[in-house]
């Protein structure tokens, strides 16, 4: 017997609801770990799941950021916009647990990197920091910034400018294709579920 099909009117449901519907929805999704620097040189991070590849050349990532609960931007926004620069870590399945523990609440200016123990280096110009152990990082500048209003997102478009490889997680056959099964990426689900890597399935186009 075949299973009823609900059809839910969003406009019935609050915010939370819809959180909740969407991220176990749209899964698995590519985690962005964020590292970024306040004016004064702070370091921050924090993960990030409202992000995609947009474009190839220039190289641009979209990371949707939403805001505080009292509705203040988090600090890798300001952090962004202050500096124009970040970077995107990409996290794996030896770093699940230590990006899960950079995803707590601190109190401004308190940093990330050492409540979690993370290992941070800096980038040259512009200055940002990121994890010094990570596989792959992406270096972004600010491209612009796009209001996602009545939501209180706002999508942060970067641009890559440069990528910093980790060898032994490329493809033996091609320089710039990263091996997943090397590489290991972990995908966010909905709330506390994660998706670790598993069989690779190979496709050739029609």
């Amino acid at each position: 017997m075949a299973s009823a099909i609900e059809r839910v009117e969003l406009a019935e449901l609050g915010t939370r609801e819809c959180y909740r519907l969407l991220t176990s929805l749209v899964v698995p999704r590519p985690i962005a770990w964020v590292s970024t620097a306040s004016a004064a040189g702070a370091p921050n991070l924090a993960p990030f799941s409202y992000f995609c590849a947009l474009a190839a050349k220039p190289m641009l990532v979209g990371i949707s950021i939403g805001t505080r609960r009292e509705g203040d931007p988090k600090d890798s926004l300001r952090n962004i916009r202050d500096r124009r620069a970040f970077c995107v870590n990409v996290v794996t399945a030896t770093t699940l647990e230590v990006m899960n523990a950079t995803a707590a609440a601190l109190p401004p200016g308190e940093s990330e990197f050492s409540a979690a123990g993370v290992e941070l280096a800096w980038t040259e110009e512009p200055r940002v920091p990121f994890v010094a152990n990570c596989p792959a990082v992406l270096e972004c500048r600010l491209s612009r910034e796009v209001d996602l209003a009545p939501a209180s997102n706002v999508l942060v478009i970067g641009e890559v400018h440069a990528v910093r490889l980790r060898t032994d997680v490329l493809a033996v056959e091609d320089p710039y294709v990263v091996d997943p099964e090397r590489l290991e990426p972990v995908g966010r689900l909905g709330g506390t579920l994660y998706s670790l890597p598993g069989p690779v399935v190979t496709l050739k186009r029609p």
